[in-house]
């Protein structure tokens, strides 16, 4: 098999709209018939709602309370137009964040999910978060875990990510595969 990657020259929002391109492209090509999109503030999230009609698609914003004590970052209007185009917004901990984040900042310690953070990111930022969104998903039971998904993440704002994932529950994180990269940067 043979399969096309691109690669950014920079990172970030910049790619956004090439990047929904490219992930509603293989999804086409594959029978892919899910897309779960990270997006803080709901900026991305608006603009897939034009760029994949007709997918299942799964929007996943950060926790209450990421950005500072009890305040949400997707805003209200980008929430309701997301909403009233029928995707789903998932808000939920980072698998490995949650307990490993509480640990670094009040006892400076590293824990795992730190590790696999860390390790992930090798391969950039927006690959460790699309693993982590496969992951939410599942364990939020929006996507089952015998069929391919495709996760978008990025670097900072934007997307610049996208890959095709075959999704599992957080206790089974080394069963994820990620089974191919559609586009990522090629800096990082």
């Amino acid at each position: 098999m043979e399969a096309k990657t691109v690669y950014f020259e920079n990172m970030g929002e910049s790619n956004t709209e090439t990047t929904l391109k490219l992930a509603k492209q293989r999804a086409i090509e594959s029978g892919i018939k899910t897309i779960i999109i990270a997006s803080s503030r709901g900026v991305t999230a608006v603009k897939a709602i034009k760029a994949l009609k007709g997918f299942h698609v799964i929007i996943v914003s950060h926790v209450t309370g990421f950005g500072g004590p009890d305040t949400q970052e997707f805003t209200e209007d980008n929430r309701k137009a997301v909403e009233k185009q029928g995707f789903t917004i998932l808000t939920a901990a980072h698998p490995f964040a949650g307990l490993s984040r509480a640990m670094r900042s009040k006892h400076n310690m590293f824990m795992l999910g730190d590790i696999v953070s860390d390790t992930l990111r090798v391969f950039g930022h927006g690959t460790k978060v699309a693993c982590e969104l496969a992951l939410m998903a599942a364990d939020a039971g929006l996507v089952r875990t015998d069929e391919d998904v495709i996760c978008i993440g990025g670097t900072g704002r934007g997307a610049d990510t996208a890959c095709v994932i075959k999704p599992v529950n957080t206790h089974n994180f080394f069963d994820l595969k990620v089974k191919e990269i559609i586009c990522k940067p090629w800096v990082g």
